[in-house]
């Protein structure tokens, strides 16, 4: 009866994968189509999907599976983004990118905090928690929406690294401010920032060793002896730098992220791959990427509970309304807007204040807060899932309209 019950599982397991893929590659088309990000209409897909509509999909968001699939997704996105990141454009914006990820994730938190205390009625230390769950921004939406969006180069490749540097400071912030809620402790800034520093300085350690140890062995004159088997490097080296770092207590997303800036960037190191193997590892990620997008935003959007959303559906509207109209604003003006050596204009700064989804990385901790059943994980889990829901829907469909609007998109 085990046996029959394991086989049934994974029927119903492979039948919802096919099934994720042939929507999802359908409404890529979709998309393309449109000329709409492709996360939004695999969101939308996804919610349709999942139990509390049509009940084709049903993957629980604390099952294995899941967890396996936003681990891994979040973590090659993660790297694709890095691979398009050039080094030499962020020598002119490190300052911004660096505070905005840091003390701008603390100005987050607190404007956020604030208004939930306000309009949701929550306990401060509550509101304080809400508001450090859903501070960072989501790399999982802003590397393939940038992907498809030609936005300027160090406009684009600064909300995008800012997005993935900033998730250790998020989670960093959410488990200082839970450790005093559930009474385990009080929060020490020099504390959390001594635990920040390590998790990055360590995460960027890890991941520069796994991408220079992959580009020489895929790209070296003498030693790229892996040279034909690039992309399962990559995989490898994806999986590897994300254990090492998470084994080591550091951001295992930050060390993806580095190890595919260093890959993207190997001519600086001297390595140089011939034309058709780069163009064949090329595509090899970008279709193993848009497979990643389909399966982590199909299953978030049919994991999203409708009543619990439903029951603090107006308080966390206009909660998330500050959040995007508020709190990103003074966050980008107060971080970027004095950085003299970027010189940011006016209409840089405006379009950094939209782009700022919320996604996989908030979704994940949400779930973790419902599971560990922290204080007021109910409403934060809810107001995430509004949070991602507007950003994503709203954000990320207009962000090649306002682009053209400040005169920002490359010229094709």
């Amino acid at each position: 009866m085990e046996s029959s019950h394991s086989i049934e599982l994974a029927k119903h397991i492979l039948l919802s994968f096919g099934l994720i893929l042939g929507v999802g590659t359908f409404f890529s088309i979709v998309a393309n189509k449109l000329k709409v990000p492709d996360v939004v209409m695999f969101l939308l897909v996804g919610l349709c999907m999942g139990p509390a509509a049509l009940g084709l999909i049903d993957i629980r968001a604390d099952s294995t599976l899941n967890q396996l699939i936003l681990i891994f997704g979040s973590c090659y996105i993660l790297f694709d983004g890095g691979a398009s990141i050039k080094l030499k454009v962020l020598k002119e914006v490190w300052v911004s990118l660096v505070v905005m990820a840091t003390i701008g994730v603390l100005i987050s938190t607190a404007i956020t905090g604030v208004a939930a205390y306000y309009i949701l009625g929550l306990a401060p230390i509550v509101a304080l928690l809400l508001g450090a769950t859903i501070a960072s921004t989501d790399p999982a939406t802003l590397v393939p929406v940038f992907r498809q969006v030609k936005i300027k180069e160090r406009v684009a490749q600064t909300v995008m690294s800012e997005s993935a540097f900033n998730d250790a400071m998020g989670a960093i912030v959410t488990f200082a401010v839970l450790g005093v809620a559930m009474g385990q402790g009080e929060f020490s800034l020099s504390h959390a920032v001594g635990d920040l520093l390590w998790q990055s300085a360590l995460g960027v350690l890890v991941g520069g060793i796994f991408g220079y140890l992959a580009a020489m062995f895929i790209a070296h004159e003498k030693m790229s002896f892996l040279a034909e088997y690039a992309p399962i490097v990559s995989v490898m080296a994806v999986i590897g730098a994300y254990m090492g770092a998470d084994g080591a207590h550091a951001s295992g997303f930050m060390a993806v992220f580095v190890f595919g800036i260093m890959l993207g960037n190997k001519e600086m190191f001297g390595f140089k791959m011939e034309h058709g193997e780069e163009a064949k590892l090329e595509d090899y990620v970008l279709t193993t990427g848009l497979m990643m997008r389909m399966f982590i935003f199909i299953l978030l959007g049919a994991q999203v509970d409708f009543a619990l959303i439903n029951q603090y559906l107006v308080g966390g509207v206009i909660v998330v309304v500050l959040f995007m109209f508020v709190a990103r604003p003074a966050t980008v003006f107060l971080c970027a807007g004095f950085d003299r050596r970027a010189k940011w204009s006016f209409k840089e700064l405006l379009f950094m204040c939209w782009t700022r989804e919320t996604g996989v990385i908030p979704g994940a901790l949400a779930g973790m807060l419902v599971g560990m059943k922290a204080p007021g994980a109910e409403i934060i889990a809810s107001v995430t899932f509004i949070a991602i829901l507007m950003t994503i829907i709203i954000q990320a469909t207009t962000t090649k309209w306002l682009a053209s609007k400040l005169g920002l998109l490359e010229e094709a």
